[in-house]
């Protein structure tokens, strides 16, 4: 059968002030009435049902995610009483679920990307899913890119196909690359064979711990320990166990970059990760001056291309600038030029090393 886990620990750092420690970004709602989990688990439902489908997020989030997505079972909602990366959450999920169907596909999906063509992107994933278990092989999803982004990943694939499957092309992945610079990523538009890292893999879940066992046998061996726990009392102290004895690691380096067996289904399903508010200012409806106004209490004269978030009623008076992102809440106000939005991690890494500032983290 096939599995959904979704990873959804992280912090979303580059969303504050709106996305918190006790709130972050993969629990907002910055599209639409449903959060971003939600939306995530809301596009899988047709191929993947609510019973199987697991959520990894960090241990204080279990409840917020067990409001959010009621149908998920409760058993499937596990904590990570440490962050330690991609790699260990894998290795865990895929122990849990090969436990309960050792014949078992999983499909590891981030929390917080949106997609705009779910019946495209389900149809990837099913091609995907036939070439996981047409032998041990590790799939990933590319992007087809539209442009040349800096901000991404790549995969570098083989011209030649590796088979058709489930309708879809299937790629030999030849190389993972680093983010570029523009004259680089210029380069790899124009060649025409390479695509967009996007985060999403799916494969059976023994081939994954095979992996595991060849590339990372720490984390394997601290898997295999878990095996008599899960589902008894001590899953918990188990879980515990082996966050603290795993390295930490991504799944990218310590699994997808050293295998032989990793292809890649290309899509093209309005992607996006979502990575910062500029991201949020370019997908959301402009006004005839390319400000995007998301409160009732405005007022722009000369500005331009700005995003102004705000709930509280107060008054936000714009005048004679452009490219800002204003994003207020009960605690703290972000002003920011959109093009250096990535640089809001930043700031809330200053803000940590202060006892005094901390509180607006």
């Amino acid at each position: 059968m096939l599995h959904a886990v979704i990873m959804a620990g992280g912090s979303g750092t580059r969303f504050w002030p709106r996305s918190t420690q006790e709130h972050p970004k993969q629990f907002l709602n910055l599209f639409g009435d449903r959060t971003m989990l939600q939306k995530t688990v809301d596009r899988i439902e047709e191929l993947i049902p609510a019973e199987r489908t697991w959520v990894i997020t960090n241990e204080r989030y279990e409840d917020l995610v067990h409001e959010q997505l009621p149908d998920v079972p409760l058993q499937n909602i596990v904590g990570e009483p440490m962050p330690k990366n991609t790699a260990p959450c894998v290795a865990l999920a895929a122990a849990l679920i090969h436990d309960q169907d050792p014949d078992g596909t999983m499909v590891v999906l981030p929390a917080d990307h949106l997609i705009e063509d779910t019946e495209t992107f389900l149809a990837v994933l099913e091609t995907a899913q036939a070439k996981a278990k047409a032998g041990e092989n590790l799939i990933t999803v590319g992007i087809e890119p539209g442009h040349p982004e800096t901000g991404y990943g790549y995969i570098e694939f083989d011209k030649d196909s590796s088979g058709i499957y489930a309708g879809r092309e299937v790629k030999k992945v030849h190389q993972f690359r680093e983010k570029p610079d523009k004259e680089k990523a210029q380069e790899f538009l124009d060649s025409g064979n390479f695509l967009w890292n996007s985060g999403m893999f799916v494969w059976t879940t023994s081939t994954i711990l095979k992996e595991f066992d060849r590339f990372q046998p720490e984390i394997k061996k601290e898997a295999d320990k878990l095996q008599n726990s899960v589902g008894t009392d001590s899953q918990d102290e188990a879980i515990n166990t082996f966050y603290q004895n795993c390295p930490s690691i991504s799944i990218d380096y310590g699994i997808m970059e050293s295998s032989n067996n990793v292809f890649v289904v290309p899509g093209s399903f309005g992607w996006n990760d979502v990575g910062s508010w500029k991201a949020v200012y370019e997908l959301r409806s402009k006004d005839e001056n390319k400000n995007v106004i998301e409160t009732e209490t405005a007022a722009l004269t000369n500005a331009g291309g700005n995003l102004i978030q705000s709930k509280s009623g107060k008054m936000i008076a714009l005048v004679g600038v452009e490219n800002l992102a204003v994003v207020e809440t009960d605690d703290a106000i972000l002003v920011c030029n959109l093009n250096e939005a990535q640089g809001v991690k930043q700031i809330v890494n200053q803000l940590k090393e202060n006892e005094e500032t901390k509180r607006f983290l």
